[in-house]
């Protein structure tokens, strides 16, 4: 219901606030109906898992403090990627509501609702047509490198870490063989980003 919701949400007649309170209700409704069976939240290595996850949020904003203007270059700048722009209005960067929703759904709902897609079934179904009969982790070659790179291609301008970030994620999802803690860590890095954001005022982060 979630990557529906993102696929048509920039076709619905409100605006790009109200759209993103949209996916976070529609998304909270669909893991409370379909996936509470499907998640559990036992961790195996909880600070190992916050570690990954701080890890890949310096990985994110890591190139640009580095090189400012590293964004401008062509290869994050294109007819493909997009621009860096975020879509926020001045109204929503000012309102409690939104930004509870911009959080919540960020911190909690997409590190689920992604894992569950990315890992827990993507991994598996470019391995098996019969998905459930593998373990979490299993690893083939193909399916590893794919995973990454479609994780990667729905973050825009942000490719390249995004690339970086889906290695990681999929590769402690290997070590762990939990999904809880690839959720976490996953929720650890968005919660960074989140705080980096209203701190700094680095609303591009928030495409």
């Amino acid at each position: 219901m979630l990557l529906l919701f993102l696929a048509v949400g920039g076709y619905l007649p409100i605006g790009p606030d109200a759209a993103y309170v949209l996916r976070t209700v529609a998304a909270t409704l669909a893991l409370l109906i379909f996936s509470r069976s499907l998640v559990s939240f036992r961790l195996c290595r909880p600070w190992t898992s916050l570690l990954v996850g701080v890890a890949v949020f310096v990985l994110w904003i890591g190139p640009d403090l580095l090189w400012p203007g590293y964004r401008e270059f062509w290869l994050f700048r294109n007819p493909l990627t997009g621009a860096v722009r975020s879509t926020l209005t001045p109204e929503a960067r000012t309102s409690p509501l939104f930004l509870f929703f911009r959080i919540g759904g960020s911190v909690v709902l997409v590190p689920i609702v992604e894992e569950l897609f990315w890992r827990a079934w993507l991994m598996r179904r470019l391995i098996s047509a019969d998905f459930l009969s593998l373990p979490l982790g299993a690893y083939a070659a193909s399916a590893f490198w794919i995973t990454a790179v479609l994780f990667a291609s729905e973050h825009g301008p942000y490719w390249e870490v995004g690339l970086l970030a889906g290695i990681l994620y999929n590769w402690w999802l290997m070590r762990t063989r939990n999904l809880a803690d690839c959720i976490l860590a996953h929720a650890v890095t968005n919660g960074c980003l989140a705080a980096y954001v209203l701190l700094a005022g680095a609303w591009q982060f928030w495409l």
